[in-house]
């Protein structure tokens, strides 16, 4: 007979989420730290498990955390993850969302090379590209599966790519400023970054109205 005072887990909802994903970041961060400051010490691996206060540095999950930010290799995975991974990507690769910022990217990195060297190194420009490889890794994760019944994780995912954006508009007004660009690349450039951010907002008004259906239902 199940305990009547036990509790349903809580469902995450995008403030849950954020906070996870910041933590994470920063452990990911503190993780490279040490990697870099013990990269040629014979006892790397029990190092870092301290600083990190892993208790056991030979606990599974722990492990293959450690092993994922250090290898990033594909060829570690198992032929059913890869089939899984890839199945994701391609989901969010024909979402119209990430196709238009994946034509961005290019369109960009295309333009700035035809510009020449000084436009390519300039300080906004190398922003903007950063940014655009931003956008498009979030939208991937929150595009990835559609099925997903983490609604909160897609809008604190779709959340991080809209920040990026506006770190790349941004980065854009400084372009236009410092005229890297001509008009006509000018004015294709802002509709494709506003293209990007309009589309993420509608998208995040979408999946939050689900989320409350769902919620009240």
């Amino acid at each position: 007979m199940a305990d009547e005072h036990e509790q349903p887990e809580k469902v995450w909802d995008e403030y849950d989420w954020e906070r996870f994903l910041r933590e994470q970041d920063l452990r990911t961060e503190r993780y490279l730290e040490l990697l870099e400051k013990y990269v040629d010490h014979p006892d790397r691996d029990e190092l870092i498990a301290k600083e990190m206060g892993w208790v056991d540095f030979e606990k599974e999950e722990e492990r293959l955390w450690g092993e994922a930010l250090d290898e990033e290799k594909e060829g570690d995975l198992s032929g059913e993850e890869l089939e899984s991974l890839e199945v994701f990507a391609d989901q969010a690769e024909i979402h119209p969302l990430y196709q238009a910022c994946f034509e961005l990217t290019i369109w960009l990195d295309e333009a700035l090379q035809a510009r020449g060297e000084e436009a390519a190194s300039h300080p906004a420009s190398v922003e903007l590209l950063h940014q655009a490889s931003i956008m498009g890794g979030k939208l991937a994760a929150a595009l990835s599966d559609p099925e997903s019944t983490e609604l909160g994780m897609t809008i604190a995912y779709l959340k991080r790519a809209l920040r990026a954006v506006n770190l790349g508009l941004n980065a854009y007004a400084e372009i236009h400023r410092e005229k890297v660009f001509g008009r006509t690349r000018n004015r294709r450039l802002r509709e494709q970054l506003f293209t990007v951010r309009d589309g993420i907002v509608k998208l995040m008004g979408e999946v939050r109205a689900e989320w409350r259906r769902r919620q009240s239902s």
